[in-house]
């Protein structure tokens, strides 16, 4: 009885601490009320009817990005996601054609992109993603204050979309769809593109219309390289050229000046960045380019850049052979 008792005063004391926010968290809520206009009662409510999960904060801590390239590769280059996103590109043929002819994004990287993010929407996440926003939000100090901003677009796409807090599912970081939009970026990257009077990325014909969207607004480059492997005959003289930096700050002819080849060189002033990952063997040497910049926006991680760049020439490859 006293165990029934104490677990009863548990459940009891931990309901209160969830419609009750300490002082920290108060001024938190305040700010995010003045920020989206949105009543601070409104997002008190949206906390009463989230729930802490652990498992996010352990997945926060062990990202797939935190392997080295030759152990994060097979998790996305595998035959399967290769056969199943040629199944995908042709099914959703018409659609990806459209979005190439309106927003210049080719088909294999919408197609990467989506086969990366939830293997063609086949794994979408199983986090609800109030869930997810108030625990990395109001817990996970580290970036706390990039969850609670996307808490306050929630809620306010959540009014948009006419969904209910604790219905939507995705990610452990709160990403959802077929592309995995965290909240700020469905608000300002989906589009309908399938004119029916709703933005819905959990399906293939918006996800694909604002994925295509999203580089497009990113300016992506049609017909322009995005990866070029590299060989390096000094390792000493390309150290300074190297740096965890995703942005182009150097040009073709600062590379090629210090020992870097390639099987086609580039024009002299082409804006590039040196990368290097470790791979089975060894180190590679990547040349890359503005639009493997652009797929780092999605994710900021040159391994997710390479992965998807790497699945996408697959992809077209495999692509045009079943098209013959």
């Amino acid at each position: 009885m006293r165990l029934a008792l104490l677990s009863v005063s548990l459940l009891i004391s931990s309901s209160v601490l969830a419609v009750t926010p300490n002082p920290e968290q108060a001024v938190w809520l305040d700010e995010l009320a003045d920020t989206f206009d949105v009543p601070v009662s409104e997002f008190n409510d949206a906390l009463t009817q989230a729930d802490y999960q652990q498992p996010i904060i352990d997945a926060m801590t062990r990202p797939a990005e935190g392997k080295p390239w030759h152990q994060y590769r097979p998790i996305f280059l595998t035959e399967k996601r290769l056969t199943k996103g040629v199944e995908f590109w042709q099914q959703h043929q018409r659609l990806l054609t459209s979005a190439e002819q309106q927003l210049q994004v080719p088909p294999e990287i919408i197609t990467a992109i989506i086969g990366v993010e939830t293997f063609y929407g086949a794994h979408m996440g199983n986090y609800k993603v109030l869930d997810a926003l108030y625990t990395l939000g109001f817990h996970y100090p580290a970036r706390g204050a990039f969850f609670r901003s996307e808490l306050g677009h929630y809620l306010a796409l959540a009014k948009e979309q006419g969904w209910a807090l604790d219905d939507p599912k995705g990610s452990y970081a709160g990403a959802m769809g077929m592309g995995q939009f965290i909240s700020s970026s469905y608000r300002h990257y989906a589009v309908d593109f399938d004119s029916d009077g709703e933005r819905n990325l959990f399906l293939a014909d918006d996800a694909i219309g604002s994925v295509a969207n999203y580089f497009y607004e990113h300016q992506w480059h049609p017909n322009e390289g995005i990866a070029h492997h590299a060989q390096v005959t000094d390792t000493d003289a390309v150290a300074s050229l190297l740096s965890d930096d995703l942005k182009l700050k150097h040009t073709w002819a600062e590379l090629e000046a210090a020992g870097v080849t390639l099987p086609n060189a580039l024009e002299a002033e082409t804006p590039v960045k040196l990368l290097r990952l470790e791979g089975a063997q060894g180190p590679e040497y990547w040349v890359v380019q503005h639009n493997f910049y652009v797929i780092t926006r999605y994710n900021h991680s040159p391994l997710y850049a390479m992965a998807v760049f790497q699945l996408s020439e697959q992809l077209k490859q495999q692509y045009d052979k079943t098209s013959l």
